[in-house]
């Protein structure tokens, strides 16, 4: 009988990991580790409770799970937080990435490594893999970082850059805009987008499911996950609130620059899929297919 292949998941309370569980060969052995406990929904699913800044405690969960492949989701994702708090975000996002990069190479597992489409600077989109990152604020340059330290693992290496993430979570709420905003849509409240940043949205489904592939595969170095649609947030906003029957006047535009406080944001990160679209089994979808596919979870209904 054939062994199951083991799969470590980090940050695995979090939305992007949550769906990336939930689409998972069930004949794949997930263990996932987080800061905090969480359910266990599958019966392959084993949960481990770490402080992931700990090399200490994750070599000790590495050592014992012995992965094939990681897939690394954790990170320290608010940009503004990051900003503010360098030290925080240098540890969390570059240090993990380093000490799982080690033990990786130790090892010979495969590593995929969730880095962001805010790498570049937003003004020479759309951005293929090949294009050089120019961070502009302090999240991205901790993600272009650890993008150079998963890059040294040569064909166990891989860099998966997301491009704007919409969908419902599966586990946890984590950092997903659309458990926030269909709720205040609900209650028939104001929600706020820019019109001044664009991004090529992409369904957390097709995510999930590419981290899979991309950790089961031979694939190695960086892919774009995007879709297929380049749009502005406000934009992007007023498809999902027309999708599901809200009033268009709920969604109202803003310019970020303007906004106090908040770290620079890039103009237009628009990401260039072709990549993964030829050598991925999973497609890119448009806006309003990925919409209709990540909506099929049901967690949240329309009105």
């Amino acid at each position: 009988m054939t062994a199951r292949k083991r799969i470590l998941i980090t940050g695995a309370n979090g939305f992007v990991a949550g769906n990336v569980i939930w689409q998972s060969d069930p004949d794949c052995e997930l263990h996932a580790l987080s800061r905090e406990p969480g359910p266990a929904p599958r019966r392959n699913l084993h949960w481990h409770v770490v402080n992931p800044a700990s090399a200490e405690h994750v070599q000790q969960v590495f050592q014992s799970v012995r992965p094939e492949a990681v897939i690394h989701t954790a990170a320290l994702a608010n940009i503004d937080y990051c900003e503010t708090h360098q030290q925080q975000a240098r540890e969390i996002n570059i240090g993990i990435t380093q000490t799982l990069a080690d033990l990786c190479a130790a090892s010979g597992t495969k590593l995929v490594f969730c880095s962001s489409d805010t790498v570049f600077d937003g003004e020479h989109a759309p951005y293929r893999e090949t294009d050089l990152p120019r961070p502009i604020n302090f999240y991205a340059v901790t993600k272009v970082e650890a993008e150079k330290i998963v890059s040294q693992l040569g064909a166990n290496g891989v860099v998966a850059r997301l491009s704007l993430v919409v969908g419902l979570p599966i586990l946890s709420q984590g950092n997903s805009f659309l458990a926030t905003m269909i709720p205040a849509l609900k209650a028939g409240r104001e929600v706020t987008f820019p019109t001044n940043e664009i991004r090529t949205p992409i369904d957390v489904i097709t995510v999930a499911r590419a981290l899979n592939e991309l950790a089961a595969g031979s694939h190695s170095g960086i892919f774009h996950l995007a879709g297929k649609d380049s749009v502005s947030r406000f934009e992007m906003a007023q498809r999902i609130a027309a999708r599901l029957g809200f009033p268009s006047r709920l969604v109202v535009a803003t310019n970020s620059s303007n906004l106090a406080g908040r770290a620079p944001r890039p103009r237009n990160v628009s990401l260039d899929n072709h990549k993964a679209r030829a050598e991925l089994k999973i497609p890119m979808r448009s806006l309003d297919e990925g919409l209709a596919l990540a909506l099929q979870s049901g967690k949240i209904n329309s009105p």
